[in-house]
C-alpha cells in the first residue's frame, strides 16, 4: 500500500516520511488513531516505504520487487500479528494469514466486527494468545531476509493480555533493523509495560472534507449523499464505507418530518412514522438515529451562538436554524439523550415498533407538552 492511496492525514504522513529521510526511525512505534482513521493502512505504506528500493520523496516507488510483494502483503521481512478467534492452543496468526490477506486487501480500513466476519468466530473471543507471542520472538530472532528492515505490525494490541509481557525483551531489544509498529485505537488498554516502550504516532480522525471528497470521486455519490455520509461518519471511514452498503435514502427529511409530527403532536401520523421506521431495518436505524443525534447537536450549537463550528450542508443549515428556533438547550438534550438510548436499545435487538413509538412519546412529551426531565445541565431559554 502506498501513501496515495489513504485518505487525508497529510501531516502524519509526512511526518513519518521525514523520520525515514532523517534517519530518526524508532524500533517501535505506536500508531494511535480511532477507529476509521486509517491507523493501519498508514502502518503498512510506512512499512511499504521503509522497504521500497526506490523511494520517492513523497512515496514508495509502487513497482520494485520490494513494493510488488508488499502489495500483495507478502514480502518475507513483513510481519503481521492480530486478535483472532483461537479453536486449538497452538493456533497464531499464521494459521489465518490467508484470511488476513483478503479482509485488508478488501478493506485496509476495516475493524474487529469486519475482521470477524473472515473467520470462524462462533462466539469465541478474539484475544493474541501465548501461542502468537512466542511465534513473534520466533520470527524476529532472524536477520531480515532480503529488506533492509524486518518488520512486524501488530494489529490491535489491546487484545495482549498478561501475555504479552513475555514480548518486553525482543521489543526493548530487538534484533538489528527489526522494527515493531503497533496499531491501537484505546491507549488505556495496553499493557503499560509495552506502552512505556515505545514512541506514539497520533493519528486524529478523518475530517468532513476528506470523507466527503472520497465519496464524491471514487465512489461517485451525489453532492448531498456524499455530504450525508461524511457527516454520519464523524471521522471514521470504516462507518462511511458501511453506509455505502446500506439504502443510501436521506435521512434528514425523514427525521425532520418525525419531529414536527412530534411538536404538533399528530398521533395518526405518528403511528405512521413508527410503522414506517420498524421496516427500515436495523442498520438503517441506527444510522438514521444516529443522524438525528448529529443533527440536534449541530441545532444546540445554532441555538448557543456557536454558528461558525457546525457542519451541515447548506439546505440542511436552513432547516437546523429554524429548529433551533423551535427547541431550546434543554429540550434538544433531552431529545438527544432519548435517541442514544433508542440506538442502544436498537443494537441489542429492541423490538422497532414498540422502541419508535416509544421514543415518539417520549419526544412529543418534550417538544409538544414541554416537559423536560430533570437533570439538565440548561436553563430553557
Amino acid at each position: 500500500m502506498q501513501f496515495k492511496e489513504i485518505i487525508g492525514q497529510q501531516e502524519v504522513k509526512l511526518r513519518l516520511i521525514n523520520s525515514v529521510t532523517e534517519n530518526r526511525v524508532s524500533h517501535a512505534q505506536l500508531f494511535l488513531g480511532p477507529e476509521g482513521s486509517g491507523s493501519l493502512a498508514l502502518a503498512v505504506a510506512y512499512a511499504q516505504y521503509l522497504s521500497c528500493e526506490d523511494k520517492q520523496p513523497d512515496d514508495s516507488c509502487g513497482v520494485c520487487s520490494s513494493c510488488r510483494k508488499y502489495h500483495k502483503l507478502m514480502h518475507p521481512d513483513l510481519h503481521f500479528s492480530y486478535p483472532f478467534f483461537a479453536k486449538h492452543k497452538d493456533d497464531n496468526a499464521l494459521t489465518f494469514i490467508e484470511q488476513w490477506r483478503q479482509a485488508f486487501t478488501a478493506n485496509p480500513y476495516l475493524n474487529l466486527d469486519i475482521w470477524r466476519g473472515y473467520l470462524d468466530a462462533e462466539n469465541k473471543q478474539a484475544n493474541i494468545n501465548i501461542a502468537e507471542c512466542h511465534q513473534i520472538i520466533k520470527k524476529l530472532s532472524f536477520k531480515p531476509f532480503e529488506s533492509v528492515y524486518k518488520i512486524l505490525i501488530l494489529w490491535l494490541p489491546e487484545y495482549l493480555d498478561k501475555e504479552g509481557n513475555a514480548l518486553l525483551k525482543v521489543i526493548e531489544e530487538p534484533q538489528p533493523n527489526t522494527l515493531f509498529l503497533l496499531v491501537a485505537q484505546n491507549q488505556d488498554q495496553i499493557l503499560n509495560t509495552i506502552l512505556s516502550r515505545t514512541q506514539l504516532v497520533k493519528i486524529p480522525c478523518l475530517n468532513f472534507e476528506d470523507i466527503k471528497t472520497e465519496m464524491l470521486t471514487r465512489h461517485h455519490q451525489t453532492e448531498t449523499a456524499a455530504s450525508e455520509i461524511a457527516y454520519l461518519a464523524n471521522g471514521n471511514m470504516t462507518e462511511a464505507l458501511a453506509m455505502l452498503q446500506q439504502d443510501t435514502k436521506s435521512y434528514h427529511e425523514l427525521f425532520v418530518q418525525w419531529l414536527r409530527l412530534c411538536v404538533s403532536n399528530k398521533g395518526l401520523e405518528v403511528l405512521s412514522f413508527v410503522d414506517q421506521a420498524a421496516k427500515m431495518g436495523r442498520e438503517n436505524q441506527k444510522n438514521f438515529i444516529r443522524y438525528g443525534i448529529s443533527f440536534l447537536r449541530e441545532c444546540c450549537l445554532l441555538r448557543a451562538g456557536a454558528e461558525r463550528i457546525v457542519k451541515l450542508p447548506e439546505h440542511e443549515m436552513e432547516i437546523a436554524k429554524k429548529m433551533s428556533g423551535v427547541i431550546n438547550l434543554s429540550m434538544g438534550q433531552a431529545v438527544i439523550a432519548e435517541l442514544e438510548t433508542a440506538h442502544y436499545h436498537i443494537e441489542r435487538n429492541a423490538n422497532p415498533k414498540i422502541l419508535f413509538l416509544d421514543v415518539s412519546l417520549q419526544i412529543i412529551k418534550i417538544l409538544h407538552l414541554k416537559i423536560v426531565p430533570q437533570g439538565n445541565h440548561y436553563i430553557p431559554n
